[in-house]
């Protein structure tokens, strides 16, 4: 098993869908976290934090976060 990144986003957008992750009982980790809590500038935008989960969770964890990204776009 090796970690792979499911999704890459802002600090506060990982941390809901790692929450949304461990709900259904598979376990993520934040990558960067402490990156993604600075608020950017020219050279390093605001964001890049990746969730990461092992190999063989990456099938259902990516439906997650695909339905976390759709809802998002229904609200918009």
């Amino acid at each position: 098993m090796r970690l792979v990144e499911v999704y890459e986003g802002t600090l506060f957008e990982c941390q809901i869908i790692k929450h949304l992750l461990e709900n259904e009982g598979l376990e993520a980790v934040l990558k960067n976290e402490i990156m993604g809590t600075r608020g950017g500038n020219i050279f390093i935008p605001a964001g890049g934090v990746s969730i990461m989960v092992t190999d063989n969770n990456y099938d259902q964890a990516k439906k997650i976060v695909d339905e976390f990204e759709k809802s998002r776009g229904e609200i918009n």
